[in-house]
């Protein structure tokens, strides 16, 4: 069963000539973590607030829980629709200790034990007379979500949760609160357009451009297999070649030579394709069949990202992203070899 449900939702704002929203369907199963994920102005945050009811829809309705809670003739308000929210800022009341804000609101009968449970949960037990002040941004971000987790609700929406830690304390709580919504069976949405957060955490990530949907999938099918040259790009960094498909189906013919595809379609041979190649799926190998010059290299420590140019058969150039093993020696000048493997090649239809 979907704990949320938009259907063919469109919000357009006063003075603005395109809708943040355009007819947009979505459903999102019980229990899962979902990122809205997408750039500046691509409709994730309005999407957000209308599951929340901080906004209301212009056409089409939203169901949570099974039941509708905004539509033509339908409207509950935000408090009613057991929805709990976590902002950026936390929004924690700076006056209140640990324990108050939990249980701001919750009925006075049972607080006290359904305070000590949540807090349990989030792995604060012990700080509930500490203040707001005395806590880390980490720390604050577990009180925020145990306030709204103590309300039992049908879902917990996120508003760029990570926007303001620190890079260590980041990847830290992506894993945190991806265990907490999980121990608790409670489904989350987030938005984001760190493609880094949304991987990490998320079982299923919603790619938005535009105020509809370009795709949804899970981490894997997103990044491994993109249905467009925008999620290709979006997504992590890639190498997009016009290509098309070979005589056995399962490479692709490209300017720089063959590619062997796993990514499974149905296009005939000789269908003209887009090809999205990541910079993983090139190998660094002596004997490999494209040769280039190292003309940039990064090091991150997990590993060299190099920027190579390659002669094309035809005698033109094109640079291609590449990434090397850190224990690999490679030298801006360096002519290198590579080939290309299979995982995360994927093929774009762009006449479908």
């Amino acid at each position: 069963m979907a704990d949320i449900e938009l259907r063919n939702v469109t919000k357009t704002y006063p003075g603005t000539a395109s809708p943040a929203v355009d007819d947009l369907s979505l459903a999102i199963e019980r229990g899962l973590i979902v990122t809205l994920l997408g750039p500046s102005g691509c409709g994730k945050t309005t999407t957000l607030r209308l599951i929340a009811g901080f906004e209301r829809p212009d056409a089409g309705s939203v169901l949570i829980g099974g039941a509708e809670v905004a539509g033509a003739s339908v409207w509950v308000p935000p408090e009613r629709r057991g929805v709990g929210m976590v902002f950026q800022e936390h929004a924690l009341f700076p006056h209140l200790d640990v324990a108050s804000n939990v249980g701001f609101n919750l009925p006075r009968s049972g607080r006290a034990e359904r305070v000590a449970e949540t807090l349990e949960l989030v792995g604060l037990t012990g700080f509930d007379r500490r203040m707001p002040h005395e806590l880390s941004g980490g720390q604050q971000q577990r009180v925020a979500l145990a306030r709204a987790l103590a309300r039992r609700p049908v879902v917990v929406l996120f508003d760029e949760p990570f926007a303001s830690l620190d890079a260590d304390l980041r990847i830290h709580m992506r894993s945190e609160l991806r265990r907490i919504l999980k121990a608790a069976g409670t489904t989350g949405v987030f938005v984001s357009h760190d493609q880094s957060d949304a991987l990490a955490i998320s079982d299923l990530i919603v790619v938005m451009r535009d105020g509809r949907i370009e795709q949804t999938g899970s981490p894997r099918e997103i990044y491994q297999f993109p249905h467009t040259r925008f999620v290709a790009d979006f997504v992590g960094r890639t190498n997009l070649f016009e290509g098309r498909i070979g005589r056995d189906g399962s490479s692709v013919e490209t300017d720089f030579g063959s590619a062997p595809c796993r990514h499974t379609h149905d296009l005939p041979p000789g269908t003209p394709v887009v090809v999205s190649v990541r910079a993983d799926s090139f190998e660094l190998d002596a004997e490999g069949p494209i040769r280039g010059t190292v003309k940039e290299t990064t090091y991150t420590g997990r590993a060299i990202d190099a920027v190579v140019e390659v002669t094309l058969p035809d005698g033109g150039k094109r640079d291609v992203m590449v990434h090397a093993h850190p224990e690999q020696v490679v030298v801006c000048g360096d002519t290198v070899r590579f080939r290309v493997l299979p995982d995360f090649v994927a093929v774009i239809d762009e006449q479908r």
